[in-house]
């Protein structure tokens, strides 16, 4: 990265791979020291939401929010390439490509240490995770590569929209199960909780701060107040989910290893792959970024309830889709780095 990108950057920007890494280390030494203290915040959900972590989410992606132009959409209705990108991307490719490279690897390349049967419950977890695009996070994802904040909303509503008609149907066909019940308690309060609510509350914001002191104070001042918000937020989110999976990561670390190898493979592909075709389409880099960290992030709170709904909470099932939860994080800052370092690809 060169000194003139690092210059905009904030302290905690700057470092941010150091952060992430001591607050991985320090979850894990919460869980293991404050065992009581974790189980509380563990047990502070609803409808599979954790609301500890919804709230530092909302806290990040309220800053981006208060971004959404609404004068930008008549530009999202001139060029619909991006929408199109995402819709092919999650349900024409991601699950199935999810589905062969898990097999593979838990069949084959795993086979000396995981039974048919266990690689069998690691492939349902691996494709339940995968068929469900992320609706949260990739807010954070988006403000972290200077995204297009009307039409990362978009594109995350819509695909949400999408999740209603189709996980359940692909989730059946891939894994061979019937009788699959989509919480839908879990994904109507996570689109509201991660899309509506900030959304709202993001507009409200900007619309009262313009009219008593003007756009030019609002884009320069005001924002500024926020800068380092999304950033913390990130933080003390990945601090809370390694809390909450420290018992699992020291007493199953051979497997989440083995786990973690097709997951990242197929995040890593399916960025590639988008951002790819995002470029061949001559779409701009704030609008081919974020699609691409459409596709390699996924919709966690879905996953989790389904996979303990129709596997249990113990199962090896919900062990692989909590992989899915560790590894995400550290590998999708990755690939903001590197959507970042690669923004001259991309027309201005």
């Amino acid at each position: 990265m060169t000194k003139k990108q690092t210059a905009g950057m904030s302290f905690f920007e700057r470092y941010l791979t150091v952060w992430v890494l001591l607050c991985m280390v320090f979850g894990v030494l919460l869980s293991v020291l404050y065992p009581g203290f974790t189980e509380f915040l563990q047990s502070l959900t609803y409808a599979e939401i954790s609301i500890p972590i919804a709230i530092l989410i909302w806290l990040m992606i309220y800053p981006m929010m208060m971004k959404v132009n609404f004068k930008s959409v008549k530009r999202i209705s001139e060029d619909r390439k991006g929408i199109y990108l995402t819709w092919v991307i999650n349900w024409l490719i991601k699950p199935f490509t999810m589905y062969g490279i898990s097999y593979f690897f838990f069949y084959f390349v795993f086979s000396a240490f995981i039974s048919p049967d266990l690689a069998r419950e690691y492939v349902a977890g691996a494709v339940i995770l995968g068929a469900a695009p992320c609706t949260a996070m990739v807010f954070v994802w988006s403000h972290l590569t200077k995204g297009d904040p009307a039409y990362t909303v978009v594109q995350v509503a819509t695909n949400d929209l999408i999740v209603l008609l189709l996980y359940t149907p692909i989730v059946a066909l891939l894994l061979g199960v019937s009788g699959i019940e989509v919480p839908f308690d879990t994904l109507i309060l996570s689109i509201v909780l991660f899309v509506v609510v900030p959304l709202v509350g993001g507009l409200l914001t900007r619309q009262h701060i313009v009219k008593q002191k003007g756009e030019t104070y609002f884009e320069e001042a005001f924002l500024a107040k926020f800068k380092n918000t999304t950033t913390i937020g990130l933080l003390l989110t990945l601090i809370l989910i390694f809390m909450f999976q420290g018992e699992t990561i020291l007493e199953n670390y051979s497997h989440i290893a083995l786990i973690a190898v097709p997951l990242i493979l197929q995040t890593f592909f399916i960025f590639f792959l988008a951002y790819y075709i995002a470029k061949k389409l001559n779409l701009t880099h704030d609008i081919a970024a974020p699609a691409g960290m459409i596709g390699a992030s996924n919709f966690f709170e879905l996953s989790v309830a389904v996979a303990i709904s129709l596997f249990g909470v113990t199962s090896p099932v919900a062990l692989a889709v909590t992989v899915g939860i560790i590894v995400e994080v550290p590998v999708m800052l990755m690939l903001v780095k590197i959507a970042n370092a690669t923004r001259h690809w991309f027309s201005a």
